[in-house]
């Protein structure tokens, strides 16, 4: 399952990286040609656009490094941190210099010129970046099920899928916004409402660059898992007829398909150490069969009525000479 949703990832970036480096060189010819402000700024969009992707494709390949005693957890979340850097990069590369370049035609103008080669670079370039977003679109959808589309992007363990949606749909945006920009030069003979655009263009970059580093920034720290992979596991455990309660499921992403789950469980006063050791191993299985994405499983017995009780840190408790289980699982 998680091989194939990474071969889905892929071609999404992959989809929206080549057409991105297609597009970024006619646009820089047509910005050559033309000198348009919105038609640079839409070249340097791409280009950024195309860097961001190889930064996804990096971090994905980054993160299936195995476990070491460095990182016993795997490196699963470095994804999140490229995810992280390429925020970074669409607010300060592509936003900075779109609002740069559009404040700087705005205050020293270019004559206008033929603006054909525009208008077919810019709906070239809006045929393939239609094709990249409706694969982007269709791979995000599959995924997200029965739930609202901003519900499942903030839910979104994968940052890959929703970033190349985000910024295919800031190209379309923006492709638009450089289209008019263009026509509106012309036909009110003004070059600075090009320059105008490519502020505009910016704007909508820099919205995107702060919506996606709020996700990633939260990947980067830490999420639990979905609350129905959270409920199940609780149903699994609360189901054996040795555990008389739950006290709580912690679970938290080491990457997009890889969850660590941490349960404290009541078990019955009869039931011994060994039997207990016997029986944890048995959930542990009936979990990962349910639930594929458990990477590491830790079950600790606790009395519920310990549960939630504030733990000091193990240099202000009190020494004890012995400790018996299940005081000495705590």
């Amino acid at each position: 399952m998680a091989a194939a949703k990474d071969d889905g990832s892929n071609i999404v970036i992959v989809a929206a990286l080549v057409a991105n480096m297609g597009i970024a060189v006619a646009k820089f010819i047509a910005a050559g040609f033309s000198g348009s402000s919105s038609m640079l700024t839409e070249g340097f969009h791409s280009v950024v656009d195309s860097l961001n992707q190889v930064l996804l494709l990096f971090g994905q390949h980054r993160g299936k490094q195995p476990p070491d005693n460095a990182h016993p957890f795997g490196y699963g979340r470095e994804l999140y941190f490229w995810a992280f850097v390429v925020a970074i990069l669409i607010f300060a590369v592509g936003a900075g210099v779109s609002i740069y370049e559009g404040y700087t035609h705005f205050l020293a103008p270019e004559p206008l010129r033929d603006p054909l080669i525009n208008y077919i670079v810019l709906g070239v370039a809006f045929a393939l970046e239609g094709a990249s977003w409706t694969i982007a679109i269709r791979a995000f959808a599959a995924s997200k099920g029965e739930a609202g589309w901003w519900q499942s992007i903030h839910r979104s363990k994968d940052p890959s899928g929703f970033i190349v949606l985000f910024e295919d749909s800031a190209a379309l945006a923006g492709l638009i916004i450089a289209g008019i920009g263009v026509w509106a030069s012309h036909a009110y003979q003004d070059p600075r409402l090009d320059g105008i655009a490519s502020i505009a263009i910016g704007v909508i970059l820099a919205g995107v660059a702060v919506l996606l580093a709020r996700e990633a920034k939260g990947l980067l720290i830490g999420e639990g898992a979905d609350p129905a992979i959270v409920a199940t596991v609780r149903v699994l455990v609360e189901g054996n007829a040795a555990i008389t309660s739950v006290n709580h499921v912690r679970t938290i992403h080491t990457a997009p398909d890889s969850i660590f789950v941490a349960i404290s469980a009541d078990f019955r006063d009869s039931v011994t150490m060994g039997e207990a050791e016997t029986l944890i191993e048995q959930i542990e299985d009936q979990l990962r069969i349910a639930v594929p994405q458990l990477s590491s499983i830790y079950i600790r017995p606790e009395k519920i009525e310990n549960a939630a009780v504030f733990r000091p840190p193990l240099s202000k408790r009190p020494k004890r000479a012995l400790l018996t289980w299940p005081e000495a699982s705590r």
